[in-house]
């Protein structure tokens, strides 16, 4: 095999931590990987982590000793977030996005990578001083932007299910009360799928009065859970009348809905 020029070999380093974020990376399999001697990926690796400071895409993390290695992680600068969320919110201000019974349409955007992945590093960014130990989320379009959210975190995901599911084996289940429809609905959670005592980040697509998030959060006490943070990507504010819950974080808010006028007011949120 030629041997790489160092900016090829730093391309192809680049590429490795990038496909693989949040992993510790011991710097012998590059070393092997590109012959050359671990100094040199060492010098090599200085280089990689000014250029991803200077792009804003995230800083590498270094563990010296036998057992080291470097690790990637991934993050998105404020000046990119704030283009993000503006792009975002313009794009659901759009009047076609109304549906019938005062309805905002997203699941087109909440199914789109290109979307998804920088809202990602939006709240990883937001939560990673936390220190949690899993994303949970609520079934269904929820799930994409948690999934997201815990690749950029390098945790693992649960999902709450909107009632029982056989296949779950035992769980526990609770009964809430919907603060938008005031209806009681269930939601539950495998014994298997959250150890007791986790810190939890909770991320969720959209909040009304809170009632789910308040659901979410009376289970997770019942697995002795910490939540430690509350993420959700659009808030309605249209009302005065206060939250169910508090202390969450929200990338976007509705500030106004009207079916008989056809507006529809998205503004973001640059408290990040």
């Amino acid at each position: 095999m030629e041997k790489m020029k160092r900016a090829e070999r730093m391309v192809a380093i680049t590429q490795v931590l990038m496909l693989k974020p949040n992993v510790l990376t011991p710097l012998t399999l590059f070393a092997e990987r590109f012959g050359t001697a671990k100094s040199t990926i060492s010098e090599d690796l200085m280089a990689v982590k000014g250029s991803l400071l200077l792009s804003g895409q995230g800083h590498l993390e270094t563990m010296s000793g036998a057992a080291g290695g470097v690790r990637y992680i991934p993050e998105i600068s404020k000046e990119e977030a704030s283009i993000v969320l503006s792009e975002l919110a313009d794009r659901l201000s759009d009047k076609e996005r109304i549906l019938a019974g005062g309805f905002l349409y997203m699941t087109d955007l909440l199914f789109d990578p290109s979307v998804l992945r920088p809202l990602g590093l939006i709240f990883a960014g937001a939560f990673r001083d936390k220190k949690p130990d899993v994303v949970v989320t609520i079934e269904t379009k929820g799930i994409p932007l948690a999934l997201v959210t815990a690749e950029a975190l390098g945790l693992p995901m649960v999902v709450i299910r909107s009632g029982n599911k056989v296949t779950e084996g035992s769980s526990v289940s609770i009964n809430y009360v919907s603060g938008s429809s005031r209806r009681i609905q269930t939601m539950s959670l495998s014994r298997r799928a959250l150890e007791p005592q986790r810190r939890v980040l909770v991320i969720d697509d959209f909040m009304k009065a809170g009632g789910t998030a308040l659901g979410i959060k009376n289970l997770m006490e019942e697995f002795e859970a910490n939540v430690v943070g509350m993420g959700v990507l659009v808030e309605a504010r249209m009302t005065e009348e206060p939250k169910l819950v508090e202390g969450y974080l929200a990338l976007l808010q509705l500030k106004e809905l009207n079916i008989a006028t056809g507006k529809t007011s998205v503004v973001p949120m640059f408290n990040l």
